[in-house]
């Protein structure tokens, strides 16, 4: 294999879906990309015409994979000073209306072929790999490297049955991510704690609210009003995310935060809930429809208030500290590595909230250093997912899994094999249940998803799928 490493990211979803998993791998592609040294593929799902339509907002879909490709290049290129040079491939996948999740289809292990794969980057490990049935990772990939973006576990306990169906998927998790990838990165501590696994934020974000953030500075410096509106939040609106909390707090500290102005801002299920219970407040609380964060909008408020405890790393937050705002949020694990920046207040309780939001709004934020931009940026980001994956070793000194040292200790090599077999045995009972329909159907698979369907093989250009049984031995 040539010394010129080949990455290729795997992610769950993509635009216009404008969720992370979406974003965050397109512009870690993109800037893995940059400077030329590495081959970076992205792979993301295709969805078929009716999936689409349940999926992607504003009536927007794709007649063909090369129309869905421009549509993702061209939303890159807008955001970023460089011309990305990173290819896209897809693979074929369905959406879950129970799990509100689009899920693979048959092996995606085989959008790359064999001899320029690599490194894997999973984005969402477990998500890629509940129901994968086909080849080992570890046995295609000479590194695998998944990065977890989600708290299934936060939300899945909010359900009915929620903490015996968190039981489940924490087992669940564990097994998939240990017998599937050689190392984890978790974007903060607020995820399942996985084999592995590291804790490193490697998200930046888009350059176009640092470009914000140097405005607001210069206006600072020169003496201007950098800011002429108050406090806001931008967020899904569905409960889970953080607006329980937040209309909890104002309904219960309304007499101390009298001439408080609060907008919200997203859609969501339960808008016309929240809606209705901002109207019960005596806080000038309004409700509007979701914008992009970067919507010139956003750019003259002074506070974001974050009260959300079931994000890894919010993205929003990261954005707001980028153009310079004060950020209020819970002292949670997801928001430690916002708490190095000086415009952060991190609070413990309600009084300390109320304190931390008057505060805010009396002062001015501090300025945003360089190194301070830095940390934000994506170039930064980037750095830290190539010390944290252990990417930055030549290739010959990198880890290897599966060889043993000559050198070492029999009783070594006999504790490593023994490891190894189990982990085989592993995959195989794993890749037993996951070829079987019953199984599948009963852990909350997509029906009939073991091998894409006409539909997905004519819009993806891949050979019929087989009617015969898949063989359960793993793949070398």
């Amino acid at each position: 294999m040539s010394t010129r490493r080949h990455l290729a990211v795997f992610t769950t979803a993509s635009l216009p879906w404008m969720t992370g998993t979406a974003i965050n791998p397109l512009f870690r592609a993109a800037y893995l990309a940059k400077d030329g040294d590495r081959e970076v593929t992205l792979v993301i799902p295709w969805l078929s015409l009716r999936d689409q339509e349940l999926v992607y907002p504003n009536k927007i879909v794709f007649g063909s994979p090369l129309e869905h490709e421009a549509y993702v290049r061209r939303w890159i290129e807008e955001r970023i000073s460089f011309r990305p040079s990173f290819s896209i491939k897809f693979y074929p996948a369905k959406f879950s209306k129970e799990l509100r999740s689009i899920l693979p289809v048959g092996d995606i292990t085989e959008c790359i072929p064999d001899e320029v794969a690599d490194v894997a980057v999973l984005e969402e490990p477990e998500h890629l790999n509940w129901y994968h049935h086909g080849r080992k990772w570890k046995n295609k990939f000479r590194r695998v490297i998944g990065v977890v973006h989600t708290n299934y576990i936060a939300y899945v306990k909010r359900e009915k049955n929620g903490q015996a169906i968190a039981c489940f998927m924490k087992y669940m998790n564990t097994w998939v991510t240990r017998i599937y990838c050689h190392k984890i990165i978790r974007l903060s501590g607020a995820t399942q704690d996985l084999p592995r696994s590291v804790v490193c934020n490697v998200h930046g974000v888009n350059p176009k609210f640092l470009e914000v953030g140097k405005l607001k500075l210069k206006q600072l410096r020169n003496g201007e009003i950098a800011f002429t509106k108050g406090a806001y939040y931008i967020g899904k609106m569905v409960w889970s995310k953080g607006y329980r909390e937040l209309l909890d707090l104002l309904s219960k500290y309304q007499s101390k935060l009298v001439g408080l102005e609060v907008d919200l801002y997203g859609s969501g299920e339960d808008s016309d809930e929240v809606r209705k219970s901002a109207e019960l407040l005596s806080l000038a609380v309004k409700v509007h429809p979701g914008r992009d964060h970067a919507d010139p909008l956003f750019h003259d408020y002074k506070v974001f208030i974050n009260p959300s405890t079931t994000d890894v790393v919010c993205t929003t937050t990261a954005e707001a500290l980028a153009m310079g705002k004060i950020v209020i949020c819970a002292n949670h694990p997801s928001n430690e590595f916002f708490k190095q920046f000086p415009n952060c207040r991190t609070y413990d309780s309600g009084e300390e909230f109320v304190q931390l939001t008057l505060d805010a709004l009396a002062e001015q934020p501090a300025p945003l250093t360089d190194m301070q931009s830095h940390d934000l940026s994506w170039e930064a980001a980037t750095e830290r997912f190539m010390e944290a994956a252990e990417l930055n070793l030549p290739i010959s000194a990198e880890p290897r899994i599966h060889q043993t040292s000559k050198a070492s200790l029999p009783a070594f090599m006999r504790t490593r094999k023994l490891k190894q077999s189990l982990e085989d045995a592993s995959v195989y009972l794993h890749q037993a249940l996951s070829g079987l329909e019953v199984t599948r159907r009963a852990f909350g698979a997509v029906p009939k998803t073991l091998q894409p369907d006409e539909q997905l093989c004519n819009d993806l250009g891949l050979a019929p799928a087989k009617k015969k049984r898949l063989k359960l031995k793993l793949m070398t």
